[in-house]
């Protein structure tokens, strides 16, 4: 019996015709028109005036923080119940991760967070300083987990209030817009004074490995460009007058993102088919449940997450991830919490509670875009 994947490119449109056209012209490097092409087509797409292409996400949100002035030191918010990538790219920039807890949707629980600003920390001199640490809280990382975004009208209200800063990590959340609130019609990543994609080959289009940094400001835009490039002052002498990353998107990732983007309103709608299906058909199995998405966003259903009431199932996630295993279905755990992390164990937090029960009750479900009816009746068969 074939292995059911967890998330995989689907590689059915124009990715071949133009690998070849650049295979031919010999541009594969970090130079050619397809670089260009993927940064105006990810653009026009999200809303953002500028797209600044790059190896991963993981560089996308390290560049935005620093550019958001993040300065070793400083102290950056953060939810726990995240990928490590956004929690690492605040240490790599010298800065302090402060974890938050989730909302139901998997999210930064946003009530908590304006809870913490309110009472943990304190206004002096247009900044925001922590009143356990004394160090300056220069911004914060909501990240939009599976695809479902993240309300921000509030925290963005306060946050411009007492001068924190805004890097949205929208790695997971290509083709997620708002519905509501003030930001509706908005895409996520359009929000902040940044935001960031990730193109890894799990994600909704991928370019193999890549990134996208987004912004509104014209200034900031071409700082990203020049940091991402190697910081070049004069490309002929070799003049470099900043410190600058080899961060660059190659011609051939880009080409595979152009051809991918093209495909991605294709995309979307089989993702909520997968979605839908997998809802109306588990839901109706007692004690277990597809895990519901915000209503004040369209969202892109990248993973579809399982939640098992342990009142009726004497199980935790474990078992049932083994017994997928067995059975050829590729599932996953959620992310081990980074506040329990080695290198961020002492680091501090807030009010973790929520974050803690999803990971122990919720295990991600096969979701690719080629995804087949049948392959969704084994996944179902297995929880029956």
């Amino acid at each position: 019996m074939s292995k059911i994947p967890l998330s995989v490119p689907s590689i059915e449109g124009n990715e071949w015709k133009y690998l070849k056209e650049c295979l031919d012209t010999e541009w594969i490097s970090s130079a050619g028109k397809y670089v260009d092409l993927f940064e105006k087509n990810i653009s026009e797409f999200i809303g953002s005036k500028y797209a600044i292409a790059c190896v991963n996400g993981t560089s996308a949100i390290q560049i935005s923080l620093h550019l958001a002035g993040v300065c070793p030191g400083d102290e950056v918010i953060v939810p726990t119940l995240t990928f490590i990538a956004p929690v690492n790219a605040i240490a790599y920039n010298g800065a302090i991760p402060i974890f938050m807890d989730a909302d139901e949707f998997y999210n930064i629980n946003v009530e908590k967070t304006i809870h913490f600003i309110n009472n943990e920390t304190y206004f002096k001199d247009g900044f925001s300083y922590n009143k356990s640490s004394k160090n300056k809280i220069s911004a914060i990382v909501p990240v939009h987990v599976w695809g479902n975004g993240c309300f921000l009208d509030e925290l963005v209200a306060i946050c411009n209030e007492r001068n924190i800063q805004i890097v949205e990590d929208a790695s997971e959340s290509l083709g997620t817009s708002y519905l509501e609130g003030k930001y509706s019609h908005n895409h996520t990543g359009t929000i902040g004074k940044f935001g960031c994609i990730s193109f890894n080959g799990n994600k909704i289009i991928s370019t193999g490995g890549g990134g996208m940094i987004l912004t509104n400001d014209s200034k900031l835009a071409e700082k990203a460009k020049y940091l991402t490039t190697q910081a070049k002052d004069d490309e002929v002498k070799y003049i470099h007058n900043s410190i600058g990353y080899n961060f660059r998107l190659t011609n051939i990732q880009a080409a595979l993102g152009v051809a991918q983007l093209e495909k991605l309103p294709e995309f979307l709608i089989k993702k909520k088919e997968i979605f839908r299906y997998y809802r109306e058909r588990i839901n109706e199995i007692e004690g277990l449940l597809i895990a519901d998405v915000p209503s004040y966003c369209q969202n892109n259903h990248w993973l579809n997450l399982l939640q098992v009431e342990k009142d009726i199932y004497n199980v935790d996630r474990n078992y049932i991830f083994s017994k997928f295993e067995k059975n050829n279905i590729q599932t996953r755990p959620v992310w081990f919490l980074n506040h329990m992390q080695l290198p961020y164990k002492n680091n501090q937090t807030y009010k973790i509670e929520n974050a803690i029960n999803l990971i122990e009750n919720s295990l991600c479900l096969p979701s690719s875009t080629n995804l087949k009816t049948n392959d969704m009746d084994r996944v179902i068969q297995q929880l029956r």
